[in-house]
């Protein structure tokens, strides 16, 4: 096992290098000049902009600032924002929980969803039920973010008036944030009715950002029980007279469950990237909408950062998947 951890940890090495060439380069194809943005509308005079171009490094070399960048995450500095004049890191950490709290409700609304989906569409194949879960995946699957989250917001907070349109809680509940999340935050204040407001202000976006994983999962584990169900131990089951439900639910379910637990690892990359749409439709707070707002600002230092640890982030949970495969099937982990 520790052999398996140790060449998992070992991929993430050179991963995590290639990741900040990326961004690191990305960053300077972007049209526009950050050091312009301390001017305003007031200019900025040659002087300042050499000074400006010296204290950020961008006199410098690519290669040069490159590794100097590589350097300094090494020792966990990101960088500081041109426009906030604050590290990366901590506006990151700050608005990681909002988007964490998000993407969470949104992959076990995805889980509880489309495992059960995903099973009942295999058991009864070919039927009613299957082409309709699988045809409703496939719609799912197809739409564009931004247009499903329009619609929800039309119909439920336009039409219906059942939820609110944007932010993470009503305007008229105030309390210091303890943990960042705010379902936990909203249940330590005390405050009656502050924990409806959050859970309000999260099913919309839950849905928007769940959707696509949801019909991912489905779709992945009705193909896994499939081919499992076609195997001899289960016909053996059956044959056994064990009851349909301990067939299917635990002999079945168990071993397709190893290729959807990769491909829910695998949803996290995508629900960062559907996270950007959502949060800016909803005006959510976390590190989505707060890239794009950097993009537009041209504040190289936090879009830089922001790629580099969300995609940290990423690699960490498909290690963590690696190890739950591993841990499923134990024949993994001794390759």
């Amino acid at each position: 096992m520790l052999r398996f951890l140790a060449t998992r940890v070992g991929l993430l090495i050179p991963t995590f290098i290639g990741v900040s060439l990326v961004a690191f380069g990305f960053i300077r194809l972007l049209p526009g000049d950050p050091i312009l943005i301390f001017a305003g509308e007031h200019g900025i005079t040659p002087e300042r902009y050499h000074q400006v171009a010296m204290q950020y490094g961008f006199d410098r070399p690519i290669w040069t600032q490159y590794f100097h960048y590589l350097g300094n995450l090494l020792h966990g500095d990101f960088g500081q924002s041109i426009v906030t004049r604050r590290p990366v890191l901590r506006e990151f950490i700050t608005l990681f929980p909002a988007t964490l709290e998000l993407s969470v409700c949104a992959i076990v609304f995805a889980v509880i969803i489309g495992v059960p989906a995903g099973v009942l569409a295999a058991v009864k194949r070919g039927s009613v039920v299957d082409q309709g879960l699988m045809g409703t995946a496939l719609v799912g699957y197809s739409m564009p973010v931004f247009w499903w989250a329009l619609l929800l917001v039309i119909f439920f907070s336009g039409i219906l008036h059942w939820t609110p349109v944007s932010g993470r809680m009503d305007l008229l509940y105030f309390f210091k944030p303890v943990t960042g999340f705010m379902l936990i935050d909203s249940l330590l204040s005390g405050q009656k009715g502050a924990f409806t407001s959050a859970v309000s202000h999260l099913i919309l976006p839950t849905i928007v950002l769940g959707t696509i994983p949801l019909a991912v999962i489905a779709r992945q584990t009705r193909s896994a029980m499939l081919e499992v169900l076609g195997e001899d131990y289960v016909r053996t089951a059956r044959a056994k007279g064990l009851s349909p439900f301990r067939v299917v639910g635990i002999h079945a379910l168990r071993n397709a469950l190893i290729p959807v637990i990769t491909t829910i690892g695998l949803q996290v990359g995508m629900m960062m990237a559907g996270a950007i749409l959502t949060e800016t439709i909803f005006s959510w707070p976390g590190i989505g909408k707060w890239m794009v707002d950097s993009v537009f600002r041209r504040d190289y230092p936090v879009v830089q950062g922001g790629l580099i640890l969300i995609a940290g982030i990423i690699m960490i949970v498909n290690l963590v998947v690696d190890l739950l495969y591993g841990l499923v099937n134990p024949r993994i982990r001794h390759r």
